[in-house]
Formats: structure tokens, sequence, C-alpha cells
């Protein structure tokens, strides 16, 4: 189950010694990736040097409302910084409003910086109809991104059984999906996994491998 977990941590209150212990604890348990917020990324990247485990970070993150500009710059960034993976949050609003054009344009130009690492698409379920999440998840499919993630764990409730069931229903064969927010034992985690999830992101990766 390990090679499953993105072990995250991307609370405000974060420090040096969460992102250190993060690392130590990814590498020990041979964990797929750590989510950190971006100023952890060099370091991060440092105490993972020598191990198979992804960094990740987040970009827009948690809102998903900075402008298209600002989000291609923390893409930069973040490669820049040693990023293996950018977890990308959409504009919802434009996406409630129904501007399509907006949302799809915003993905094409962070998939063009962000070239061979691995790009992950938050859309925020919580927030979104049957009818959005089929939309989303059907502009993922055309956009060639990597994953179509559920949540930042930030809103009013994180993955459900349901947004994977209507995700799988409509994705392509390519797109991978990333189960995020609320996911806090081995029972949990395993519905995801029989579900065809290829990540799963918690921060309680570390607490699972102990059950």
């Amino acid at each position: 189950m390990n090679e499953y977990f993105d072990s995250t941590m991307l609370k405000a209150i974060s420090t040096t010694s969460d992102i250190k212990k993060l690392c130590s604890d990814a590498k020990k348990y041979k964990f797929k990736a750590v989510c950190i917020n971006p100023c952890y990324v060099s370091l991060a990247k440092e105490l993972l040097k020598d191990t198979n485990v992804k960094v990740c970070t987040v970009i827009g993150f948690p809102l998903g409302a900075n402008t298209t500009y600002i989000k291609v710059e923390e893409v930069r960034d973040a490669i820049n910084n040693g990023a293996d993976e950018v977890d990308m949050v959409i504009n919802v609003g434009a996406l409630k409003e129904k501007n399509y054009d907006y949302v799809i344009n915003e993905i094409k130009e962070l998939r063009n910086v962000s070239h061979n690492k691995i790009l992950k698409v938050i859309i925020e379920t919580c927030y979104l109809t049957e009818e959005e999440i089929i939309k989303m998840t059907e502009i993922c499919n055309d956009t060639n991104v990597d994953f179509i993630k559920t949540s930042t764990g930030f809103g009013t409730r994180g993955a459900s059984i349901e947004d994977i069931e209507i995700i799988n229903k409509y994705k392509n064969k390519d797109l991978k999906i990333k189960a995020s927010g609320g996911i806090r034992d081995k029972v949990d985690a395993k519905k995801y996994i029989e579900l065809g999830v290829s990540r799963i992101g918690t921060s309680n990766a570390v607490k699972m491998m102990e059950e």
C-alpha cells in the first residue's frame, strides 16, 4: 500500500522540523511522494536526493483563484527548486460560470511549463455538481494531464466513493486518479485502491503503515 501514498503536510503551521520528519518517514516507508508547500521544495529535494521518493508541491493552493500568470510562475519556481510533481488547483469560479475556455487554457499553460513533470489537476469535488465533475474529467482527458485529483483537503469535505465512481465512468484509460482529503485509515484507503485510484493524498500515511 505504501507505494500509493503521497504523504502530505500542507498546514500553515508546518515547520522545517515537520518537513524533515515527513521526509524521514517517507524514506522509511518508501512512500511514492511527499506533498508539501512550495517554500519547502528545496529542503525536501535535498533530504530525499538518494531515494525514489518524489517531491510534490501545490500550485494556486488552496483556492485556485490566483491568476494564470502567477500559477505559471509558481510551476516554474517549483521545478527550478527540484519539484518532481505539481498539483494545481483549478479556478473553481470559472468552472461554475461555465467559462471552460479559461479552465482549459490555464491547464494547458501549466502543462506546457511543467514539461516532463507529473501534473495533477485538483478539481475540489466538494464544491461541484455531478455535471461539473463530469466536465472536469473530460477536460482532464482532453488536456492530457497525468492525474485528476479530488480535493485540497481545505474544502468542506475530502474525497468520496461517489466522486471516484463518477470520474471512473468518464475518464479515459490514460488519466489517473488521486483521491485526497479525509482518508484516515487503511480500510478507507483500500476502498479507493479497489476502485482503481493510483495515488492517495493523506497526512495519515504513517499512521496507516503502523496500523
